[in-house]
């Protein structure tokens, strides 16, 4: 299984650089972030020629570039009329850029919720938005993955599963990453509940509970990662895992050998 190294973990280094960190301390692959403003390292704006310089750059290391992340201030999906329309426009323009870098999954935290905004409303603006978008995934051979963040949204594996299908499509899956749902939960729970539509995995690692708790160095808190592994397996998972662990935790090297603990793990 092999390692990545997310770009979400040093938003403000710039691209080039981000692959020279991932090659120097042996990582196998990265995963870029793409969010609104000029000042972001990896925006909207991007040219052609910048994505092919990235690409040519990552190959030249060995190194593939497997996937993108989409930030959520880059549209939202839970919304309707002209809001939602926009998050769907910003995620079609992601999604091409995505395809550009060659990579195959693209993940997305759907949006967030606001006082007028109601649950149910935003299922199922969330459930016509992905229906709208799986035309361009076919289109561009991409797939998009939903991960489990803390924005008052989809808080259980079987709602999580229910909502996948209701999409409706194989390119629709679920991006796992057991430090988010450490927090709350059992994050071997949502492997088992949501089995092949797992996509692609962040690793991050969490100790204590959601009024006192903190993210800590990979196998330094409460995950049970030999059982998550073991559910990954049982899955049919062959991805890679992706490192979401900031630098402020451990350095980018020994995040690389955690990782490489973790992959070997059965």
């Amino acid at each position: 299984m092999k390692i990545s190294l997310s770009q979400l973990i040093t938003d403000a280094m710039p691209v080039p650089e981000v692959l020279q960190q991932a090659k120097l301390n042996n990582y196998d692959e990265v995963e870029l972030s793409l969010r609104p403003g000029d000042d972001a390292p990896f925006n909207y704006n991007v040219s052609d020629a910048e994505l092919e310089s990235w690409r040519n750059q990552a190959a030249s290391l060995g190194l593939s570039i497997s996937s993108m992340a989409l930030a959520m201030e880059s549209g939202n999906l839970l919304a309707a009329g002209s809001e939602g329309a926009e998050g769907i426009a910003s995620t079609e323009r992601g999604l091409e850029l995505c395809a550009k870098l060659g990579a195959k999954v693209c993940l997305h935290t759907l949006g967030r919720l606001n006082p007028e905004l109601y649950y149910e409303d935003a299922y199922d603006n969330a459930i016509a938005a992905l229906q709208k978008l799986q035309p361009c995934l076919e289109k561009l051979d991409l797939r998009l993955a939903i991960e489990f963040v803390w924005n008052g949204f989809l808080f259980s594996p079987l709602e999580m599963r229910r909502f996948i299908d209701q999409a409706g499509s194989d390119r629709i899956g679920f991006y796992f990453d057991p430090g988010n749902m450490a927090v709350f939960q059992y994050p071997q729970h949502w492997v088992r509940a949501l089995g092949k539509r797992v996509f692609h995995v962040h690793l991050k690692d969490w100790k204590g509970n959601a009024l006192n708790g903190t993210w800590t160095a990979l196998l330094e808190g409460e995950v049970n990662f030999p059982v998550v592994m073991r559910e990954l397996h049982k899955a049919g998972y062959q991805g890679p895992l992706v490192s979401e662990v900031s630098p402020d935790l451990a350095s980018l090297q020994d995040t690389a050998i955690a990782m490489r603990r973790i992959a070997a793990m059965r």
